[in-house]
């Protein structure tokens, strides 16, 4: 396998670092900054928004541009942005530096996926990719718990400086070390657009949203939720951070495998179902804090469990179009992340109390239960339209 593809899962860890990194330390930036929690929360969801939507556009309107000096010019971008965050000194001018470094993103860990499958050989292409999401999904685990530890000892705004100094080195190396990529075919947006047409594939979509709109509800704000229930400090609050990241990548092994065992369609209903429970469950959890910790691997692990078999899920319903639904796929994922945590920032801002998110939360994850099974009754795509084939 070219050992080219270290180097752009390494990035993919540096950029994927800044998106989940701010959940940890928000009680850091509202204080800072002057803003209430709930406000400081909408940082996550701008982020989550402005990445759904910039994946698929900056794709298709860069789709001219050569692959390695568009990788360099949004690797720039993004390390700009982590140090304008660094030298914010308002709660606009922090927003304003996550919608740049959410729109570089994006771009650069879709490009990191296409250059992949570029410059391995076939045989080798699926464990290529596979480095590539460990470079994100690590990134998620480590990211709230190195995050608070750092801004304990020298300030939540030195985390975005590491995070630029990060994406600096991995500018370096792939200005080094990466050869010059022929620009290819990009299929266009409204052609990605039209797909969501077929109601079984959007309801699929929806599905993904749903799910983590009900995760969120709850994540976006677990520091407040663990000072609330259980007046944590710093450090506990990290170790819960990282309990919940362990189990959420062994979730990615779950989900696979009840889906190779028992099909795509029962493995995505059991998880959501399961989901569902232990997030009403939660609230009452916290009268003994090892019992939550018991659920929170639950909680964990059952968070991420849904993407293997949805994936499977979405391919197996319309091959000729895998690739556009993986895109799209992600999109929703990042829009449900956007809305779960408005949501839970706006009750939170109204009853001033984060105990009963998880229940809220819940309710959109049955939100995704009826959809899954909604897209899983409609027929085939091939009965639905014969001519698609």
């Amino acid at each position: 396998m070219n050992w080219r593809v270290f180097i752009l899962a390494a990035t993919t860890f540096a950029v994927g670092l800044v998106e989940l990194i701010v959940g940890g330390i928000l009680p850091n930036i509202a204080d800072d900054l002057n803003v209430s929690l709930a406000t400081a929360g909408q940082l996550i969801t701008i982020f989550a928004l402005v990445y759904a939507i910039s994946a698929p556009v900056l794709l298709s309107i860069t789709a001219k541009v050569e692959r390695k000096r568009l990788y360099l010019l949004a690797l720039l971008v993004f390390t700009l942005g982590n140090i304008m965050t660094f030298f914010s000194a308002t709660f606009l001018t922090v927003m304003i530096a996550r919608i740049i470094t959410a729109m570089s993103t994006a771009l650069v860990i879709v490009l990191s996926l296409t250059i992949t499958t570029k410059i391995v050989e076939p045989r080798h292409r699926a464990k290529a990719l596979g480095l590539i999401f460990i470079g994100v999904s690590s990134s998620l685990v480590i990211g709230v718990p190195m995050g608070i530890f750092i801004t304990e000892a020298f300030g939540w705004r030195t985390v975005f400086l590491g995070i630029g100094l990060l994406s600096t080195v991995s500018m370096i190396l792939i200005y080094l070390l990466l050869e010059k990529m022929p620009v290819v075919e990009v299929t266009p947006l409204k052609v990605q657009i039209k797909s969501l047409a077929n109601l079984k594939i959007s309801s699929a979509h929806l599905t993904t949203l749903f799910m983590l709109a009900g995760h969120y509800m709850l994540y976006a704000y677990f520091t407040p939720f663990l000072v609330e229930a259980f007046d944590l400090n710093s450090s506990w609050i990290s170790i819960c951070y990282l309990i919940f990241g362990i189990a959420s990548v062994s979730g990615n092994a779950i989900g696979g495998w009840l889906s190779d065992k028992l099909g795509s369609g029962k493995a995505i209903v059991i998880v959501i179902s399961t989901f569902a429970i232990v997030l009403f469950s939660i609230p009452y959890t916290i009268i003994a804090f090892p019992l939550f910790l018991i659920v929170t691997v639950l909680w964990g692990a059952l968070s991420w469990a849904l993407t293997p078999p949805l994936q499977n899920y979405l391919i197996q319903t319309d091959p000729q179009t895998s690739d556009i639904q993986q895109s799209l796929n992600t999109a929703a994922l990042q829009i449900g992340i956007s809305i779960g945590s408005a949501v839970g920032g706006a009750l939170f801002a109204m009853t001033g109390s984060v105990m009963d998110l998880a229940s809220f939360g819940a309710v959109l994850v049955l939100c995704a239960l009826a959809c899954a099974v909604f897209s899983l009754k409609r027929a085939p795509l091939s009965q639905e339209n014969p001519t698609s084939n």
